[in-house]
């Protein structure tokens, strides 16, 4: 096991495709919240004809989860297909006031990706609020406030190959402008390709930023997850880098799957009492870990193996 500052579960993996029981081949890449204390989750399952769909699971304790037995319905206006939620994957969650986001990929026009924003306040009913960009795109997150007020994502505009972080930000989540380059991919453990992670934390230093890198191999595409620290009122702007990963695939459930090595980071939870950070990602493409961490070590990590611009 090769660990820098965050710690996996020793019960990892925490959600597997037989706890779903069913038609289901993966549940991977999802979205996990604390909702009314207790944790609520869009999870991205595929089923046995490889179909992507959301899915709504609960846990009191953010291990042991139940899962709804089908996926989410949304109205979507640019999908033609009765069941467009069956068109959605790889979600990001972020509450704004008392209303929660969920932005995430989805095919549309064809076999194209692109990003979608729906909202909740229940995560009982959804409503579809718009097409931020146009195809190809991937991995946007919203930051969890306004920031310069207007709304704030990170996302990655790709139509395959390599892949860099850009920032966008909007008056009404609708009209969408004022984009920035964040990171170039490059450099050891990102150097194929790099996307945004969990939603953004609020640090004294700026914003903390957990992204997923891509680097080639004889085998195949390694992904790893690491860490950036963005300026708080321009968060295009990175203070720091971080030269290390924070979590790279050595442990059988991230190297064997649909896709092999790949650890995909997509949720962080919070503990502002204790500093503990939970991170969920996604395993080989077909399960689901944890890993822990203090806050302030995760941040003191970051600087101390850093480069201070988004340039190795």
């Amino acid at each position: 096991m090769n660990e820098t500052v965050f710690k996996r579960d020793p019960r990892n993996p925490i959600i597997t495709p037989q706890m779903m029981g069913g038609n289901v081949d993966a549940i991977h890449n999802s979205g996990i919240i604390k909702f009314r204390g207790k944790y609520v989750g869009l999870f991205r399952v595929d089923d046995q004809g490889l179909r992507e769909g959301l899915y709504k699971g609960t846990s009191d304790d953010g291990y042991k989860w139940s899962f709804e037995k089908k996926w989410i319905k949304v109205k979507h206006p640019y999908v033609d297909s009765p069941d467009p939620a069956r068109k959605a994957f790889d979600p990001r969650i972020t509450k704004i006031g008392d209303t929660y986001y969920i932005v995430y990929c989805l095919w549309c026009w064809g076999h194209k990706s692109s990003v979608s924003i729906i909202k909740t306040k229940d995560f009982e009913t959804f409503e579809h609020v718009g097409l931020p960009f146009p195809p190809q795109n991937r991995n946007g997150v919203l930051f969890p406030r306004k920031i310069n007020g207007k709304y704030v994502m990170l996302h990655r505009p790709s139509g395959g190959g390599d892949a860099d972080i850009f920032l966008s930000s909007s008056p009404d989540l609708v009209h969408w402008g004022e984009h920035h380059m964040v990171m170039e991919h490059g450099g050891g453990w990102g150097w194929l390709k790099i996307g945004p992670g969990p939603v953004p934390i609020e640090v004294k230093e700026g914003w903390l930023m957990i992204f997923h890198g891509v680097r080639m191999m004889a085998t195949g595409m390694v992904y790893c997850a690491g860490g950036a620290i963005l300026d708080r009122k321009r968060p295009w702007k990175v203070l720091h880098r971080g030269v290390r990963y924070l979590l790279a695939p050595t442990e059988d459930y991230e190297r064997i799957g649909d896709v092999f090595n790949v650890v995909f980071p997509t949720s962080l939870v919070h503990d502002e009492a204790t500093g503990q950070l939970d991170l969920y990602y996604g395993c080989a493409d077909t399960r689901i870990g944890v890993a822990h961490a203090d806050i302030r070590e995760v941040v003191d990590f970051i600087i101390k193996n850093r480069k201070m611009n988004d340039a190795f």
